[in-house]
């Protein structure tokens, strides 16, 4: 027998809630201000509800019944609710306190936050690493993994990938598990989940809610999941129902009664028809043909349910646990520190991010064939460029393709961040970790990938094209243009995180790269482009100190020769003047002149702005990331 097997001995006792009794619910009301009347609209209207240890409670009704909007209050998720809340939540008979009802909740989105470039264990390994407090060991956080995978039946799948749009890995239900045993890593108490069986099939969607069950009633866990029409089987599995519709009530208990509660209201469940399936369409009202009827009818079974027993039985029984008031100290001491640590949490994002980008092709791979083919290209049109003064244009030409074009290519990083920014978004709202420490993880993770771009980039154009030969050139270009490529990346960072839409963030990145060409200083010369221009957009415009930098680099300590001229009195013609010229030569310093660029190595304050411009776009992201909950 392994260690790991070992240490498990079959059963993870910590998973095991020993001290939440129950969760109850007492008059949440959300309203809404209507964007068209501007008057207050009900969302949900008085809803109330408890659920005990070890039961599984189906939040269920049509869509616009508030069933998200009810597990958001509920999972204490409100920040994302632009609503007025009034709610009433408790644990024990007592009220929920935020910072332990944070420790001792879980809560499982709607798709999978996963990175499908991950192993299953993997995954689990990075949610213990990202959610797990600073006390808990590494020996500790391995055996909670190992734990989870046996007891959702993950071991035979434990090495494979989630799965990529290029790569095939596990299946869907299969996932939806992982996403559940990665919530279930800090040994919640409460979990929540947000339709559970989208997207599978009826198979699928019974296995998942089966090793739910099976989890929450061997370990005491309280579960509420929002479902949409599940099957019989699936249905049958759940303890409690709380039924929504157009906000209120209309039917809240056990599952056991559902179909008697109907059938003495005067509706039946038809014989072998889905419970499930009936209540949903009897309470939905988008189809409805006659809508004062469905209309009347609704108000008949919220009145019904107003005046049920099961209603009575509920506030009393709220009450009953408001009136013991007995949280155990041992939930208060839940409230402890629970983050994973200001350093750790950085690592482990980075260490995450480096294993997807070197397995997804998608992120830097791709990218890196694209620059390759454009450094093919460039340097076969620039081909071995004599220094002669007749292809004195084409090096600057070839100066502001390489770095203006490198920069607009940055948009192919687009999808790749908008996959990253919405597993932040995700994770965000669980609590792991905030702005700072996914975009220094964001930053990191990309310099050796941008540097390794922009060597490969220049060892094939910058020979071809034949620019200055010399070492000191070779990599101060190189500096050049990896300063280029992160400045770009931190633009595509900045707009995606403003207009998180991959073809309105690609327009605007275009838009934005177009601009800098237009005001870098290569078309027009700063010193006769418009005011306007200059002074608003070029002492801004990255492009510009990397077009000054990469100019200067080349023409600072070069020479140009002249054409001959029998007419000329030292038999050549230079097209610019400098001290040079009596050799029939031309020194670079003069074509530097002629854009306004002095000839004296300012390389240090250039270097210094283009910092300033990649750290500002950098800031204005995290800005935008920390305003932003969606």
């Amino acid at each position: 027998m392994s260690d790991i097997e070992k240490m498990i001995g079959g059963d993870y006792a910590q998973l095991t809630n020993t001290n939440i009794r129950s969760f109850g619910w007492k008059g949440v009301t959300v309203t809404v201000k209507d964007r068209q009347s501007q008057q207050p609209k009900t969302i949900l209207s008085d809803i109330n509800g408890i659920v005990k240890a070890g039961e599984l409670l189906a939040l269920m009704g049509p869509s616009g019944s508030g069933k998200s909007t009810l597990l958001n209050v509920l999972a204490h998720r409100t920040a994302t609710l632009a609503a007025s809340v009034r709610a009433a939540i408790y644990i024990n008979g007592a009220p929920a306190n935020p910072k332990t009802f944070r420790r001792i909740s879980a809560y499982v989105e709607q798709e999978d936050a996963l990175v499908g470039s991950l192993t299953v264990r993997e995954t689990l390994n990075f949610a213990a690493r990202l959610s797990l407090p600073k006390a808990v060991s590494k020996l500790e956080r391995i055996q909670r993994i190992e734990a989870l995978l046996t007891a959702f039946g993950l071991q035979n799948q434990a090495n494979n990938l989630i799965g990529t749009p290029i790569r095939k890995g596990i299946s869907g239900g299969q996932k939806r598990r992982v996403s559940v045993a990665s919530q279930l890593i800090t040994s919640p108490k409460l979990l929540f989940l947000d339709e559970p069986t989208s997207g599978l099939d009826s198979a699928a969607s019974f296995e998942v809610i089966s090793f739910v069950k099976d989890i929450a009633k061997k370990h005491n866990l309280i579960v509420i999941a929002s479902i949409h029409q599940p099957s019989t089987s699936t249905f049958a599995m759940f303890d409690k129902l709380l039924l929504l519709s157009q906000g209120g009530t209309a039917y809240s208990g056990p599952v056991s009664e559902v179909q008697p509660y109907f059938d003495a209201c005067g509706f039946p469940i038809p014989l072998y028809m889905n419970p499930a399936e009936f209540i949903i369409d009897f309470v939905n009202t988008d189809f409805a043909r006659d809508r004062s009827e469905v209309d009347q009818q609704l108000n008949m079974v919220h009145s019904s349910w107003h005046k049920s027993r099961l209603a009575t039985a509920t506030v009393t029984e709220l009450t009953d646990e408001m009136a013991r008031n007995s949280m155990d100290t041992d939930v208060n001491a839940e409230a402890r520190d629970d983050s994973a640590g200001a350093v750790a949490i950085p690592l482990a994002l980075i260490h995450r991010s480096f294993i997807k980008s070197y397995r997804d092709i998608i992120a830097y791979g791709i990218r890196i064939a694209m620059y390759m083919g454009l450094a093919i290209m460039m340097g076969t049109v620039w081909l071995r460029l004599n220094p002669t003064q007749g292809n004195i244009q084409s090096f600057i030409n070839a100066i502001f393709f390489g770095g203006a074009f490198m920069s607009f290519m940055a948009v192919a990083y687009i999808p790749a961040y908008l996959e990253d920014r919405a597993l932040f978004i995700k994770e965000r709202a669980n609590g792991l970790y905030g702005p700072t420490s996914f975009l220094i993880a964001n930053f990191v993770t990309g310099i050796p990938y941008l540097f390794l771009i922009a060597m490969l980039f220049s060892i094939v154009a910058y020979w071809l094209s034949n620019f200055r030969p010399t070492a000191e050139a070779f990599f101060t270009w190189v500096m050049w243009l990896f300063l280029d490529l992160l400045a770009a990346e931190s633009l595509v960072v900045l707009i995606s995180s403003i207009i998180p839409i991959f073809v309105v963030a690609l327009a605007g990145t275009a838009f934005a790269n177009g601009l800098w060409m237009c005001t870098g200083g290569f078309l027009v010369p700063p010193q006769t482009l418009n005011p306007f221009w200059r002074y608003v957009f070029h002492y801004i415009d990255y492009q510009a100190y990397v077009f000054q930098g990469m100019l200067t680099n080349e023409m600072s300590s070069r020479n140009y020769t002249c054409a001959a001229s029998p007419t000329a009195a030292n038999g050549c013609t230079c097209m610019y003047q400098s001290a040079l010229e009596s050799e029939c030569k031309i020194a670079g310093t003069a074509v530097l002149k002629s854009y306004g660029y002095g000839p004296g190595n300012n390389t240090g304050r250039l270097v210094g702005i283009m910092i300033g411009i990649i750290a500002g776009y950098r800031i204005l992201g995290w800005l935008v990331l920390y305003l932003r909950r969606t």
